[in-house]
């Protein structure tokens, strides 16, 4: 085989690779299974259940979410919406007939029942079960509600096997990744804006002053990735052998959204300084290296942090950056105008937040602060 065939080769199992390993591929290639499953079984349940095999591949369907739990909730949430659906209908059944108002009514009240969300991102099954038994089941209205609560039941737990029994969803290594995604794009952040603050004033690299937005969003990001994880690693036998902290990492994610909201709040300080937007202010053209430093260090801190070392030069170098601005301001406040000082004075007490932050995962928990025991209080003397 030639070079140029073989490198065809190489990507098309390459993407197999990829694509195998992929959690989405591996959901979907599960709910094809169980689907073809529940409609070979559908036809071998008893009574009139058999009539009706079609709902058994759209519950084997509902049943499919990402972890194992969502999946049980979902499938719970979905049969107390049926039964309530049933429940609708049949009432209209023995109370009146089925006729436009009774079944506009049935449906009209499953809506509201709906909107209440007990019954999850399943719930409009409930007006779609109450129309389907007035109008599809009509005279048989019995026997289809029991062949549609029945297939549908057959498929939730097919569905739910075949979740559990093949390479149940753990999503505990995304975390990982997407914590030091967060972790980099900060501290590339801060130095976009450390950079920006060496160019001539003011700087033409500006897109670090509209990325607020996007680091929130990032952050969110983060934390349903945890959730997730969190979520699927219950009930899921093979969180016993694939572990990991996720206590420690919602610590690390809590001080990162710390980060955020102290980045965020120096670089609308920064904005106001070079473009007067959103608030106009000042800054000292002397003071930008020493501020540029001091955000280098803390970027540098950031890329490098690592909260299974207890001691790192990174954090050490960017105290003493810090230490360094606020010792020019100290030396300035008696020359420089107020206003030209607020915002490296504003800035650098970001920074200090920041690395406090950062410093109580390497530091560990704090130790208990024990009070002082009180003196003993001595009964009064009897005369």
């Amino acid at each position: 085989m030639t070079r140029s065939a073989a490198r065809p080769a190489r990507t098309a199992i390459s993407w197999l690779g990829t694509t195998a390993t992929n959690l989405k591929f591996v959901q979907a290639l599960k709910a094809a299974v169980a689907v073809a499953i529940a409609w070979s079984v559908a036809p071998l349940l008893p009574g009139v259940a058999d009539e009706y095999p079609y709902y058994a591949p759209l519950g084997a369907l509902v049943s499919m979410y990402p972890t194992l739990m969502s999946s049980v909730r979902n499938a719970l949430q979905t049969l107390g919406g049926l039964a309530a659906g049933i429940l609708l209908a049949a009432a209209v059944l023995v109370l009146s007939q089925p006729n436009v108002f009774t079944i506009s009514l049935a449906v009209g009240i499953g809506a509201v029942i709906a909107a209440t969300g007990w019954f999850g991102p399943n719930r409009e099954y409930i007006p779609v079960t109450a129309l389907f038994v007035l109008i599809i089941g009509g005279p048989n209205a019995d026997g289809y509600s029991i062949g549609y609560l029945e297939q549908m039941s057959l498929g939730i737990v097919i569905g739910l096997a075949v979740n559990l029994l093949v390479l149940p969803p753990l999503a505990l290594d995304a975390v990982g990744r997407q914590l030091t995604r967060f972790r980099t794009t900060l501290a590339d952040h801060l130095t976009e804006i450390s950079q920006a603050l060496t160019e001539d004033w003011p700087p033409e690299h500006s897109d670090w002053s509209t990325r607020n937005l996007a680091l929130v969003k990032l952050g969110r990001e983060v934390r349903v990735a945890l959730l997730n994880a969190d979520d699927s690693r219950k009930g899921n036998p093979r969180a016993r052998f694939h572990r990991r902290n996720l206590s420690a990492d919602y610590d690390d994610l809590s001080a990162f959204e710390t980060v955020t909201f102290h980045v965020r709040d120096l670089t609308d300080v920064l904005a106001g300084a070079v473009w007067g937007t959103p608030v106009p202010l000042e800054l000292h053209p002397e003071l930008r290296p020493r501020v540029s430093a001091a955000l280098a260090a803390v970027a540098a801190a950031l890329k490098e942090w690592d909260p299974d070392e207890s001691e790192q030069a990174a954090i050490t170098e960017a105290d003493a950056a810090v230490e360094a601005l606020m010792a020019e301001l100290d030396e300035r406040r008696d020359t420089a105008p107020i206003t030209s000082m607020a915002v490296a004075s504003s800035i650098a007490m970001d920074v200090k937040r920041i690395l406090a932050a950062l410093r109580p995962r390497l530091e560990g928990p704090e130790e208990p602060f024990d009070a002082p025991a009180e003196p003993p209080v001595r009964p009064p003397s009897s005369s």
